[in-house]
């Protein structure tokens, strides 16, 4: 996905709210720095090419003037096999790029600020990815997994584990090491990402009616979900979505 705004006001006046999402990503800014911060952190810029693996934590994002950004999300799996480091050690750490990837990464950088149309920069970072990851197909462990995100309530953790040609245990070890996280707390996140994504869309959708399209048993549960990813209530959420300059989520694709 490739984003050129402006943001309203001043530039780094105000910030909008990214919450967790079950994907990881590589994210370039080409643009004016983004400033990025968690909790009540004082804002920091972030690096021209930012890795982003297992997030459980929201953090607000705040932009400059002429906010460029290019945003490669992984189906599961996909990050660990460009990078080939356990996703744990990526848990809410955001990484210059540059230090994992090298010079490779500081050319796509610098090809990228030189790039004027979307459509450059989106082949520029494509050309970049298939040169490294190649053709590659995904294992029967990452398109099992992928299954998880379309939210079938009939396909138990047990049942992904087989399709995975796996035992549970083998599962649950391989899905930590490629994901950061057990199955069931990637299957909470996708549920909660849906849920935000939702509101974000349908901003005058009634939480009630939200619970119930993502598969919560109950209120109380959605409840829990986002005062441990978004740090608050739905109903605040709902408040913060309608404050933000600008949502980041609303194109996201899972």
């Amino acid at each position: 996905m490739t984003v050129d705004v402006h943001p309203p006001g001043p530039a780094y006046s105000r910030s909008a709210p990214f919450p967790p999402t079950p994907q990881h990503s590589l994210n370039f800014y080409p643009g004016d720095a983004t400033r990025s911060r968690v909790g009540n952190e004082a804002f920091a810029d972030l690096p021209a090419c930012v890795i982003i693996g297992p997030q459980t934590t929201k953090v607000e994002l705040a932009m400059g003037a002429h906010h460029r950004f290019v945003t490669v999300a992984f189906h599961p799996g996909g990050l660990f096999r460009l990078l080939g480091l356990p996703m744990p050690e990526l848990l809410d750490r955001p990484l210059d790029a540059t230090d994992v990837l090298g010079r490779e990464i500081r050319q796509v950088n610098e090809q990228l600020q030189e790039a004027r149309h979307s459509l450059a920069l989106k082949n520029i970072v494509e050309g970049y990815l298939l040169r490294k990851l190649g053709q590659h197909a995904a294992s029967p462990l990452e398109r099992s997994i992928r299954r998880m995100l379309q939210g079938n309530p009939t396909d138990t953790i047990e049942k992904i584990a087989d399709l995975s040609c796996l035992s549970l245990r083998q599962f649950e070890r391989r899905s930590r090491e490629v994901l950061g996280y057990s199955p069931k707390f990637f299957a909470r996140v996708i549920r909660f990402s849906q849920a935000y994504r939702l509101k974000v869309r349908q901003p005058h959708s009634t939480w009630t009616s939200i619970s119930h399209q993502c598969g919560y048993y109950d209120q109380m549960h959605l409840i829990r979900d986002f005062k441990e990813f978004a740090g608050t209530t739905p109903k605040l959420i709902t408040r913060e979505i309608l404050a933000a300059p600008l949502t980041l989520q609303d194109d996201l694709r899972i």
